[in-house]
């Protein structure tokens, strides 16, 4: 049985203007948290954003195929949540940011997401449960899949979801987050860039907007070695905003409850399931 998020009282007036980070991470973590002064450009866009995320691993790039990134591995308590946290806590806003987190495996990190909440408090943590291992990667070799659990956080009265890049390739993560009350899904990604790649990437995220009703917002890592092409989706399908492949773009839309509410009057797929 669905959870809540699919039945709710119409006229809900919460809306929340998300802020999505196009940029590139490097190869050195200290330049990596210095370029989270992005985040301070982001929030002065209009209306304000109250959530700014920013990419997969913008820690670390992953750096070529195949080589090793757990000498750049953190806890959840080093430098860089540090440094994102004085962000969130310098600006007032919720900011999500991509890491290689330390695991009991020292050769092998996981691939994580953490939010930062506006006090500056670690607000939730999602592991990456599907790893890269398609197109000729491997990502398995060099990291560890986090738990099969879905992540939700409250981010000013808005159910967001936590997924990462090749989780996007996976409907039931996004569907079990519907399940649980999400109305809003985040997928920072490094999407790799090749042939198809920019159509796959957007028809996916388009797709598990309209399936689970929900809005998504998708912050890429640029080109050249990225597809880009950040985008929100809304529940309906429309796209609300979206860069092309540039680094240094920022991208906004306002996810709007009432719309959500009045878009699963009109589709109540997520009630109508049978399976």
């Amino acid at each position: 049985m669905a959870a809540d998020s699919t039945e709710r009282s119409p006229g809900r007036s919460t809306r929340l203007t998300v802020a999505l980070v196009q940029r590139a991470s490097s190869l050195d973590p200290a330049d990596n948290r210095a370029a989270l002064s992005v985040v301070g450009d982001a929030v002065r866009h209009d209306p304000r954003p109250g959530l700014v995320v920013l990419p997969e691993a913008f820690a670390r790039d992953f750096g070529k195929p195949g080589s090793d990134v757990s000498a750049y591995a953190e806890p959840l308590d080093g430098p860089f949540v540090d440094a994102v946290a004085e962000q969130a806590r310098t600006h007032g806003v919720t900011v999500v940011a991509g890491m290689f987190e330390t695991s009991d495996d020292p050769a092998r990190p996981y691939n994580t997401l953490v939010v930062l909440g506006p006090d500056g408090g670690l607000r939730a943590s999602y592991r990456k449960i599907h790893l890269y291992d398609s197109f000729g990667y491997k990502e398995s070799d060099r990291l560890v899949a986090g738990t099969v659990e879905p992540v939700l956080v409250d981010v000013e009265g808005v159910r967001v979801g936590l997924t990462t890049c090749y989780d996007l390739r996976f409907p039931e993560l996004s569907r079990s987050l519907a399940e649980r009350g999400a109305e809003l899904l985040l997928v920072p990604a490094a999407w790799v860039a090749g042939e198809r790649k920019v159509e796959h990437w957007r028809t996916l995220v388009t797709a598990r907007a309209i399936e689970n009703t929900v809005y998504v917002a998708a912050a890429g890592q640029p080109a050249p070695r990225y597809t880009g092409h950040s985008l929100v989706v809304a529940p309906s399908g429309d796209v609300l905003a979206e860069t092309d492949d540039a680094d240094g773009r920022v991208v906004t839309a306002t996810v709007d409850l009432g719309e959500l509410d009045a878009v699963r009057r009109t589709n109540p797929s997520l009630l109508n399931r049978r399976m």
